[in-house]
């Protein structure tokens, strides 16, 4: 399951690391590509609950995601 994310709050690269450093501790995730630039983050997971999992720790991150 294929899904682009926009993550409001998202403002610098020590943002982005903080992100990547919780979706590299994953399991479920088959890619990913998180861009500063677009505030955005395309992920491929392996289940629906899963995503929904991902999003929670982001916001937890103190981050909002938008589908």
């Amino acid at each position: 399951m294929k899904q682009k994310l926009n993550i409001k709050g998202m403002k610098c690269e020590g943002c982005a690391n903080r992100i990547k450093m919780m979706l590299s501790k994953e399991k479920g995730i088959i890619f990913y590509d998180l861009s500063l630039d677009d505030k955005s983050l395309l992920i491929e997971v392996k289940k629906e609950k899963t995503l929904e999992e991902i999003i929670k720790k982001i916001e937890v991150l103190g981050f909002e995601v938008f589908k």
